[in-house]
């Protein structure tokens, strides 16, 4: 299972990554989120930063509608982002590898095209 130490080391690792400072995590690619911690809103009380749930940008609302309908176990959504492609993911429901991709998917969605070769690159020099 995964956590917010895995979060933050992918993120990381990926280029052009920049780290917002937060209670929890925050990360971004050319000023755009791709992956944060979870600001639950809690009636009556201040938002709740959860470590433990990551949002995670997907797309679109197709992806969104799909991951949330095949997998609930995994994902959820709440009222906050009706509308938003994004998604919540319970990090303890996915393994490190899952996470992984995950993250890179969102970060590929977020990152501008001239971005893109670079991952591409990093990728390559850390297989070789």
């Amino acid at each position: 299972m995964a956590d917010a130490d895995d979060v933050r080391r992918i993120a990381l690792s990926l280029p052009h990554v920049s780290e917002i400072d937060s209670d929890g995590f925050d990360f971004r690619v050319a000023d755009k989120g791709f992956v944060w911690s979870y600001p639950e809103r809690r009636q009556g009380k201040g938002r709740l930063i959860r470590t433990d749930v990551a949002v995670l940008f997907v797309g679109d609302e197709a992806e969104k509608q799909a991951l949330l309908l095949g997998e609930p176990e995994v994902f959820f959504t709440a009222s906050g982002y009706d509308g938003l492609p994004l998604v919540l993911l319970r990090l303890m429901a996915v393994d490190v590898e899952r996470l992984e991709e995950l993250v890179i998917d969102a970060w590929r969605m977020r990152a501008p095209d001239a971005l893109l070769a670079d991952l591409d690159r990093a990728r390559d020099l850390s297989i070789n």
